[in-house]
């Protein structure tokens, strides 16, 4: 999922009344599949927080050095992974013709692209697969409406209507694999529901994601049901499957949007954002592989989210708007949590979502620092032995 993070928000008044109602009876669903039930985000009311000078810093010069927009066409672009040998990239964008995003891969050398999605639909998440020359992707090419949707948007877009933007949670989102040429194409979820937000075990055998088909499955309750209707994301939980899609078995159970979850190098971790059943905060929360031993990372109640592993383990990169509602910045933390974050970027702009190369050298990041202020990939060396003595770890 990219997204520019909005402000952030006073839960919808329906939200709000209805979050009493339904958290209890949800829990009570969750903990007849799990005996403990997860954790939450955090606090469901926001105060500004304590002013704190530690983050007053310019480190970004020094732990970022050759900076360079990566993806130069396009209106926008976002959320892009290596491969696990680091020479090629798959990201999404949003090209002439098509007011959705789709998935493209580059080769880092040459620079040469192409688009490996459909064309039709929405399209998010995308992940090389580590051994294999394929490439996994969520869409909704295959809802009887994507033309009818698509041609609405560009019809919407022309009349010069002004939208904020913000995230489908579309319930045709399916995850698909491909060949990297497009072809070969492979629906793994094929349920009613948004099932995206993708990553690869690093041998590739698992596929971790974030999913709400429980709230497709079962009856709901009328609270439940209206609270599906004002934030679908409401129900979205973690899950991991085999590669080939079968063996799906849920990992949280936790109301409120658990997603955009990642592998560490080893594949012993997990790690992800949990918002806050009122959807007013996320934090950054790590587990084992299983999802036990749950341990939540930040708790300053904004939204912490977009976390990643660098490659050696001993730390964790993610985006904050700790500094600001509409200002979100890259910090970095150790990854047991125990040490204050420490701020990484400090430019004028979105800096989110960002990832490691394999080896730890670069970084690649969503950000609006350009021209226009439109959200395209920036790529920068990364200085390792920096960050460690700036979080102590030398």
């Amino acid at each position: 999922m990219i997204m520019k993070p909005a402000a952030k928000q006073k839960p919808s008044i329906l939200k709000s009344a209805l979050l009493g109602l339904a958290v209890g009876g949800f829990a009570i669903s969750a903990q007849a599949q799990q005996p403990e039930p997860d954790g939450y985000a955090g606090a469901t009311a926001w105060e500004p927080p304590a002013e704190n000078t530690n983050f007053e810093t310019t480190y970004e010069s020094q732990l970022l050095k050759n900076s360079y927009q990566l993806v130069t066409d396009g209106a926008r672009s976002g959320e892009g992974y290596f491969s696990a040998d680091g020479g090629r990239f798959v990201y999404q964008a949003e090209m002439p013709g098509n007011p959705f995003y789709q998935i493209y891969l580059m080769d880092l050398a040459s620079g040469d692209t192409n688009m490996v999605s459909t064309g039709i639909g929405l399209t998010t998440c995308s992940w090389i697969h580590p051994t294999l020359d394929r490439v996994m992707y969520a869409s909704t090419h295959e809802d009887p409406n994507a033309l009818t949707k698509q041609a609405e948007e560009i019809a919407i877009r022309e009349s010069g209507e002004d939208r904020p933007y913000g995230w489908d949670y579309d319930p045709y989102y399916d995850i698909y694999v491909a060949d990297s040429d497009g072809g070969n194409l492979v629906n793994l979820t094929n349920v009613m529901g948004y099932d995206a937000e993708g990553s690869y075990s690093p041998d590739g055998s698992k596929i971790l994601f974030a999913s709400n088909r429980e709230a497709y499955t079962r009856s709901l309750s009328k609270a439940e049901q209206a609270l599906l209707d004002d934030d679908a994301s409401y129900f979205m939980d973690l899950y991991v499957m085999d590669a080939d899609g079968s063996n799906v078995q849920q990992l949280t159970f936790s109301p409120g949007y658990d997603g955009g979850p990642f592998y560490n190098k080893g594949g012993t971790k997990i790690l992800w954002r949990r918002f806050n059943p009122d959807g007013n905060s996320a934090e950054i929360w790590t587990a084992d592989s299983d999802g036990s031993n749950q341990r939540q990372l930040t708790a300053n109640a904004m939204v912490n989210w977009g976390p990643y592993f660098h490659p050696s383990g001993d730390y964790i990169i993610y985006s904050s708007n700790l500094l600001g509602h509409a200002n979100f910045e890259l910090f970095m933390i150790d990854p047991e949590g125990l040490n204050d974050p420490v701020r990484v970027t400090n430019t004028e702009g979105t800096d989110i979502l960002p990832v490691f190369s394999p080896d730890g050298s670069r970084l690649a990041w969503s950000t609006t620092r350009t021209p226009g202020g439109a959200s395209q990939i920036h790529m920068a060396d990364w200085d390792h032995q920096l960050a460690l003595e700036l979080l102590g770890l030398d």
